[in-house]
């Protein structure tokens, strides 16, 4: 049998343009002739570039209804780490948010997990007719489908 394919997906990060957060204050504190604790960490920890989380947006999305336990484990099994979960599926009822923002123009769905313990929607309303993009220049989605509001700029 064959194995799951995983809900993340590697995104080239090696072509032109792609900017990534570059620090310099290393370079500008190393030889002040003063102790520096900030600069004895790790150099790049934290940092986990270079992954896309869409697949796991889509697989929680079409879990809508299911047992939390079994969509959960499911996905922890497929995943390199648990935390993006966490980004579409509020913890609390203080986190739930009708939408969440993920990029520049991606929009999803907030999920939470109700008291019979199963996956649903924080605004089960809420459609892509009600979004509206904050600019002319990109694609706005939400939940993968493209926004049919015009930008209206602010008068």
């Amino acid at each position: 049998m064959h194995a799951k394919k995983p809900l993340y997906r590697k995104v080239n990060t090696r072509t032109r343009l792609v900017l990534h957060d570059r620090g310099g204050e290393y370079r500008w504190s190393r030889n002040t002739g003063r102790e520096d604790r900030t600069n004895r960490g790790s150099m790049h920890g934290g940092h986990h570039r270079g992954l896309d989380y869409t697949p796991l947006f889509k697989f929680l999305l079409s879990r809508l209804g299911d047992d939390w336990a079994a969509v959960y484990s499911e996905a922890v099994a497929r995943l390199d780490r648990a935390d993006p979960i966490f980004w579409m599926v509020a913890r609390s009822e203080a986190e739930r948010k009708p939408f969440i923002r993920v990029g520049e123009s991606s929009y999803y769905s907030g999920l939470y997990v109700d008291g019979d313990n199963r996956l649903a929607r924080v605004d089960p309303d809420l459609r892509v007719e009600d979004m509206e993009p904050s600019c002319s220049c990109c694609t706005h989605t939400f939940n993968g489908l493209p926004f049919t509001r015009a930008f209206r700029p602010f008068a």
